[in-house]
Parts: C-alpha cells; sequence; structure tokens
C-alpha cells in the first residue's frame, strides 16, 4: 500500500520521522516544523485514511507492525537508512515498536502523550461506532481529550474538521492496531536515546502514564509540559519544538553523556563511577562523559548494538581484561544475546590472537553466570 508523506528541510540534512495521532493529520507538526527544518529532513508519515493514505480492503485486523511496516517502506523509499523518530499517541507507539524491533534504523526517539498499554475494549468500541455512523461517532474526542479546556476556539474548529474529514474505516483500522497492542515487553529493548514528553492536563495519556514508559526504557528522560493536553504540537508548539532540539543535537554535552552512559552501564556502575572519583579523576570523569558517551557513543551513525560489538572486539584485541566484564554487561542491556557475544568473542580470535579470546570467553563466561543464571 502506498503511504502519503510530505518532506521538508534540507535532503542532505540528518533524517527526522513525525508520526501522528490517530484522527489527526501531519498538520499537528506544523506549529513546531520551522526550527526542525533548519537542522533536519523532516519526513511526515500520515496514517491510513487520513490525509491521502489509501485505506486497503483486509482480511486480517490491522495491526501495529503493519504501520511500522509503513514507516521502513517510507524511509527505504527516501534512502534513508537511520531516522530520529518523534510521535504523538499512536505514531509513539509505533516509534516505540520500531526502536525495539528495528534498531538498527533508529537513531534518538521522542514519544509524546502515548500509552504502552491501551485499553483494548475502548479502541474496539470506537472501531465499532465509527464503522457503524461514520466519523460523527467520535466527534467529542478533540474537545475532550486533545486540548485544555482554555484552547483557541478556531484551533478547536480546526482540529475538529480535520477529524471529521478522516476515512471512517481507516480510523477504525488505527483502532484495531490499537486493541490488541501491549508494549510494556518492547520497553527494556529500546535502546535508542529517548525523550518523554506528557501534557500536565492530557486524559488520554496521563503523566504517570508517561512516566511509566519513561523508567522502562534506559536512559529516557520525562518533561511535563503544563497547560497542554493531548496534542502539545499545537498547543504548546515552541515547548515542543525546542525540547526536541535540545534532544535531538544533544551529543556532545555532559547531560546527554551521562543519559547515555546510564542507559548503556546501568545506574549502579555509573553511580558507583561518581561516587570514587577523586578531585585528581574528576577531570577524566567529566572527559569521558562528555566525549566518550556524549558525543561518540551518542552519534546516529550507529546503534547501541552496533557499537557494543564493535567495542567488545576493540577491547579483546588490546587485551583490556579491566573493561571486559563492564562492556559484556553493556552488550546485554544493548540487546546482544550470549550467543551473539560469544561469535563476536569467536571472530575476534582470528585476528587478535587465541589467548585473549580464550581470557575473554572466562571473564564473559563468569559475568552471563551471575547476571543471565548462563
Amino acid at each position: 500500500m502506498s503511504v502519503n508523506w510530505h518532506a521538508d528541510g534540507p535532503s542532505d540534512a540528518p533524517a527526522l520521522v513525525l508520526l501522528n495521532s490517530i484522527g489527526t493529520t501531519s498538520e499537528i507538526w506544523t506549529p513546531c516544523l520551522g526550527p526542525l527544518v533548519e537542522r533536519f529532513r523532516v519526513i511526515r508519515i500520515e496514517l491510513p485514511g487520513h490525509d491521502g493514505t489509501p485505506v486497503e480492503t483486509r482480511t486480517t485486523p490491522r495491526t501495529l507492525d503493519d504501520l511500522v511496516a509503513d514507516v521502513l517502506n517510507v524511509l527505504d523509499e527516501n534512502d534513508v537508512g537511520r531516522a530520529h523518530l518523534a510521535g504523538v499517541s499512536i505514531g509513539a507507539m509505533t516509534a516505540i515498536r520500531l526502536a525495539a524491533r528495528h534498531p538498527a534504523r533508529v537513531g534518538r526517539l521522542a514519544l509524546l502523550c502515548t500509552t504502552a498499554h491501551p485499553d483494548h475494549q475502548r479502541y474496539r468500541d470506537r472501531a465499532a461506532a465509527v464503522r457503524a455512523t461514520g466519523m460523527a461517532a467520535v466527534a467529542e474526542i478533540p474537545r475532550q481529550l486533545w486540548v485544555t479546556s482554555g484552547c483557541d476556539h478556531d484551533l478547536l474548529t480546526q482540529l475538529e474538521r480535520m477529524q471529521a474529514g478522516v476515512d471512517p474505516e481507516g480510523y477504525a483500522q488505527c483502532c484495531d492496531a490499537l486493541s490488541g497492542v501491549d508494549l510494556r515487553p518492547d520497553l527494556p529493548r529500546v535502546a535508542a536515546p529517548t525523550l518523554v514528553v506528557a501534557g500536565a492536563d492530557d486524559p488520554a495519556a496521563p503523566p504517570d502514564q508517561l512516566r511509566a514508559i519513561a523508567e522502562g526504557i534506559a536512559g529516557a528522560r520525562l518533561a511535563v509540559l503544563e497547560h497542554a493536553a493531548h496534542l502539545p504540537t499545537v498547543e504548546r508548539p515552541g515547548a515542543v519544538a525546542q525540547l526536541l532540539l535540545d534532544h535531538l543535537v544533544a551529543n556532545g554535552t555532559f547531560a546527554a553523556g551521562e543519559a547515555t552512559r546510564r542507559a548503556v552501564l546501568g545506574d549502579a556502575h555509573v553511580d558507583a563511577a561518581i561516587a570514587a572519583t577523586t578531585p585528581f579523576t574528576e577531570p577524566f570523569q567529566d572527559f569521558i562523559t562528555r566525549y566518550a558517551w556524549g558525543e561518540v557513543w551518542s552519534r546516529p551513525g550507529l546503534g547501541r548494538r552496533e557499537r557494543s560489538i564493535a567495542t567488545l572486539a576493540v577491547l579483546v584485541s588490546l587485551g583490556a581484561e579491566h573493561e571486559i566484564a563492564m562492556h559484556v554487561r553493556a552488550a546485554v542491556r544493548n540487546g546482544l544475546t550470549p550467543d551473539e557475544i560469544a561469535e563476536v568473542l569467536l571472530h575476534t580470535a582470528l585476528y587478535a590472537g587465541l589467548p585473549r579470546a580464550n581470557r575473554a570467553f572466562a571473564i564473559a563466561r563468569d559475568v552471563l553466570r551471575t547476571d543471565e543464571g548462563i
């Protein structure tokens, strides 16, 4: 199925994909677009039945994985290997699943006003209602959920017209995708640096639900926007754009480095390193946090999984035994299985020599036996 998408910004800039909430089009991102297209090739992708994306006749219900496939197809169509992703509601859920299942395609992640475990019955009921009576069945949703009570009347009218223009079957198929999804098992698999944004006044996805997502993704940061409901991109566009820019171009800063370091090595390790810091070692700790973790490890060109593979291979080659155990644990956090770690060590034996690989196997075996029970 051909998906409708829009691209803005320099063709040679890093790609940023923006994904919408159900019942809206990519126009919800327009108020934020100006600052983003200065730095990124921004690709906005429409949902089925929304703003020109056709609705296919299906014999099975649409799933979230189908929406992920739509995004991947658009990336391939644009010759984009890796992109940053930002999504609202179902768009954010799609981004979570894509980041968890296709980590090599994702740079950084921004999740706005969403949940990891939607109310399945609510979306079954909505799908049935719009199939029976059309979009009039959900006409009150923009007023009830999308914006705060003090929202500008013209903006609310625009949003109501936007939803009314959605194809009912396309809307219902998106509801189908939400009626059976549970993203909680996906959260620990997300390795991309992640920003989570909640609207303080969002009745559809209250801040506690976003906090649970932030706690489930290693190193994720939560921001709560005051005076915003389910669509902060239209109510607080300046604040959303600033949060996205701060997150997406955060390489090299101490805060970004610490977040990445904690995501890869774990809070316990980083806390212990900080506690052991002395005036003598403090400049070195600052250096590795800013440069190693904030710059190199945070670059979008490789995922954390690939960086773990490269790091293990180099450490074995150097015989850096003091670092190997730490990075075996990091590799597990970044999604490598014990079998894949073994393959990395076996491969390095060809180039680093048998004694060093043999010692690395022993260290990794002890770590995995202790931490993973293998």
